[in-house]
């Protein structure tokens, strides 16, 4: 593994810790931030605006609906919110490896990863 990509996965398990009150799974963790490939990189694609209304449909349909397989509901979106409000509104933009990783407990499909 990359020294880059070392770091920003010590900066992840961080914010678990700190944001969620966690002690991070950091294999599981390493497979969520691998999932994402390059886009970790990006300034822009490695981030999840909480705020922004088509941000969070892509969260919903691109990660929950066709990573983790799950059926389209309300639910989907109410467990989006509750993990972002959880990170919480001080911090603007929230690292996508964070929140897929709590999404993906969140819906207990840690499985999909192995």
């Amino acid at each position: 593994m990359g020294e880059r990509k070392a770091a920003l996965i010590v900066q992840y398990a961080a914010e678990i810790k700190d944001k969620f009150g966690e002690t991070p799974d950091m294999d599981f963790l390493q497979k969520v931030t691998d999932g994402l490939g390059p886009s970790i990189y990006n300034m822009d694609s490695s981030k999840v605006s909480g705020t922004d209304e088509k941000e969070l449909q892509t969260v919903k349909n691109n990660f929950l609906i066709k990573k983790l397989g799950l059926a389209d509901g309300p639910e989907l979106m109410e467990a989006i919110k509750s993990v972002l409000n959880t990170y919480g509104s001080s911090v603007r933009n929230k690292h996508r490896a964070v929140v897929y990783y709590q999404l993906a407990k969140y819906f207990g499909k840690e499985s999909i990863y192995n």
